[in-house]
């Protein structure tokens, strides 16, 4: 039975088979007291049938922060797979306090109460299972996350992966999230971007629900490249739908002890190298964000997101679309979870514009940052939409003077009328750790945005998180 194990760390609900004859369930549940990170310690249940005492004992048992990792193959990627895999993989002595767990690839028709396949039960990392083959087990940027927070913490962590390679995110949600959005209930196109299991909710019925009843600090998430070409207009809302719905299931699951609001972090996506220059990777990474720029924000409370256009991998044996370094966007997230979740005062975000003005007489648009600005390089990543003739087209705006926190744009080749500006914008922003702008201590890079004159900046980028 795989319950037992989920009582490895301190929030986690025993489990146990029960009396049928007793109750109209064949498992009841004991929620621990909360206590202090550490062990190790065992942990005894007993039940009386009669005259038989029946006693499991479970060892080694710790107490800390469980984390859940989640999504397609960018998280499924093991650390065999990334980056120095051989001295990562040989890293692993002083972490013996993250306990690893790897759900198995099942799908289901109905939401099951209990996991039908374990690849990898609770236990502590080695080499062996780190690394046990391609887009296996144990999740590289789960692994990376959970080893930086203990780096942080120094207390417990325990990773769950569960994580399914080519798989649209109308897999992973509910059958309420779905409809919250006008998801057809069946018909999906079959994309070449979606490899796996394409079935409304039936990846959420067989590898999310049935741990919806453990306590969780939290949850990671790296999916949306198999969306390019499947309700990609969709995303801005399945996506919040799909966080919304995971954090009440959990919430209810595990009696009130997982957060109603739970930290929630993400990767936005990384850059691939495509046959077309069109515009779908832009859109999906924007609707990552519910078409704010920035998390967190009022439709995504509590969340945070690793910018990742960046480090584009151009020779990885495994496609570009699965760059290499991981160690790069487990330390952004990990840097996120410190500020949303562990409410530390630090930088975790790049930085955004939160005012433009539009110098006519000079030709420049002049944008002004929430935080310091590192200019790396002068660059035509900004385009600006110039509209004549009830026509618009989008032409290169270069970059222009800088300060600590502004930047201005050549926009002079506008002849008409400007009515929005957008950065970074392609499939393929920049080269590795090469784009134009960054925070100049966090290393953070500027994420992509687009912004239109009429509303000067979408939302409040005022109120972007420190």
């Amino acid at each position: 039975m795989v319950a037992p194990g989920f009582i490895f760390v301190l929030v986690l609900p025993l489990i146990l088979p029960a009396d049928t004859s007793a109750a109209h369930s064949n498992s009841w549940m004991v929620v621990l007291d909360p206590m202090k990170p550490g062990g190790p310690y065992e942990v005894m249940a007993q039940q009386t049938f009669g005259r038989t005492n029946f006693t499991l004992r479970v060892h080694d048992v710790l107490f800390g922060d469980v984390w859940l990792c989640s999504g397609q193959s960018n998280m499924q990627m093991t650390v065999s797979q990334i980056f120095n895999a051989t001295r990562e993989l040989s890293n692993t002595a002083a972490y013996q306090s993250v306990r690893i767990f790897s759900v198995s690839l099942t799908e289901a028709e109905q939401e099951l109460e209990d996991l039908a396949k374990v690849d990898l039960q609770w236990s502590k990392p080695t080499s062996e299972n780190l690394g046990h083959g391609v887009f296996k087990y144990m999740s590289a940027v789960c692994w990376l996350f959970g080893r930086n927070l203990y780096d942080t913490l120094h207390y417990p962590i325990g990773l769950i992966s569960s994580s399914w390679g080519g798989t649209p995110i109308e897999a992973w949600s509910s059958g309420r999230s779905l409809k919250t959005c006008g998801v057809p209930t069946r018909g999906f196109t079959r994309s070449d971007s979606v490899t796996g299991p394409n079935k409304n909710s039936v990846l959420w019925n067989a590898m999310i629900h049935p741990l919806h009843n453990m306590t969780l600090k939290g949850m990671i998430w790296y999916q949306g490249e198999s969306n390019i070409n499947v309700n990609r207009d969709l995303y801005n809302c399945t996506f919040p739908a799909l966080i919304e719905d995971w954090r009440q299931a959990f919430h209810r699951g595990s009696q009130g002890q997982t957060e109603r609001f739970f930290p929630f972090g993400f990767v936005q996506l990384s850059s691939y190298l495509s046959a077309t220059s069109d515009d779908k990777f832009p859109q999906i990474r924007w609707h990552q964000t519910a078409d704010f720029g920035y998390v967190p924000n009022v439709r995504m409370p509590n969340t945070f997101m690793a910018v990742a256009m960046d480090l584009c991998d151009r020779t990885s044996p495994y496609g570009s679309i699965h760059p290499r370094d991981k160690q790069t966007v487990a330390y952004r997230l990990h840097l996120g979870a410190r500020a949303v979740a562990y409410g530390e005062k630090l930088i975790f975000q790049g930085p955004l514009p939160e005012k433009m003005e539009l110098l006519a007489d000079r030709g420049l648009l002049n944008l002004t940052y929430s935080q310091q600005i590192q200019v790396k390089k002068q660059d035509k990543i900004f385009e600006i939409s110039c509209c004549s003739d009830r026509q618009c087209k989008w032409l290169p705006a270069p970059m222009g003077p800088f300060s600590a926190q502004t930047l201005a744009l050549n926009v002079s080749s506008c002849r008409g009328t400007l009515a929005a500006v957008r950065y970074a914008w392609t499939t393929w922003p920049c080269e590795y750790k090469r784009c134009p702008l960054y925070h100049p201590s966090s290393t953070l890079p500027a994420p992509p945005f687009i912004a239109f004159m009429t509303d000067q900046i979408p939302g409040d980028l005022s109120k972007l998180a420190e």
